[in-house]
């Protein structure tokens, strides 16, 4: 994977991962990011070639990727840099495949948080339908504040029992029962409102 190698030699890549992203919030020098990012490269391949299945596409979505950061970690505080530009990653494919109105089945994924985060009913059905994404957003919406905090910590930035429960102050048992209920209730509600 030769065109990965953009970033070779940057000085920015003896630096920490969080002194780099500081370096890049406050610089903007995209050669600092550049060398953040090049470990990653690789990973990012991978996971678009998940979800994307051709190599084009993937190889134009690592590069499609890289200037999604450029603009969004100017803004966002990262604490866990690999776990959030994997989020970053699926989210960006999965939109890819919506964009393309493309059905992507369980069986094609054997990853458990993409199978619990979208959905899937049985393991011939497309794992998500055009207006399931729709029906996501609207049923993360009627979910008790605690459950959909710590659905969204869970799977969407990809924190453990642990880190959901230092950072929101909720029992360690309550954590996983607020994600066990909330993701049930998930499914219901896109069930009743994301069926074609």
């Amino acid at each position: 994977m030769r065109f990965l190698r953009i970033f070779r030699g940057n000085t920015a890549a003896s630096l920490s991962e969080a002194q780099q992203l500081r370096a890049y919030r406050s610089s903007g020098d995209v050669g600092v990011l550049g060398a953040l990012y090049e470990p990653y490269m690789e990973m990012v391949f991978a996971v678009c070639f998940k979800y994307l299945r051709d190599e084009d596409a993937c190889k134009d979505a690592v590069m499609q990727i890289f200037e999604k950061l450029v603009v969004e970690l100017r803004t966002h505080e990262v604490e866990h840099f690999k776990s959030w530009l994997h989020s970053v990653c699926r989210n960006f494919c999965l939109m890819q495949l919506r964009a393309r109105k493309t059905f992507v089945t369980a069986h094609d994924i054997d990853n458990e948080h993409d199978e619990t985060l979208l959905i899937a009913t049985g393991p011939e059905e497309p794992l998500f339908y055009d207006r399931q994404f729709d029906a996501l957003e609207m049923c993360l919406g009627t979910l008790q504040t605690e459950q959909r905090m710590t659905i969204q910590l869970f799977y969407m930035q990809e924190k453990c029992y642990k880190e959901i429960s230092e950072e929101t102050g909720f029992d360690l048992n309550k954590v996983k029962s607020y994600i066990q209920n909330g993701k049930r209730n998930l499914k219901i509600c896109i069930e009743r409102n994301g069926r074609e």
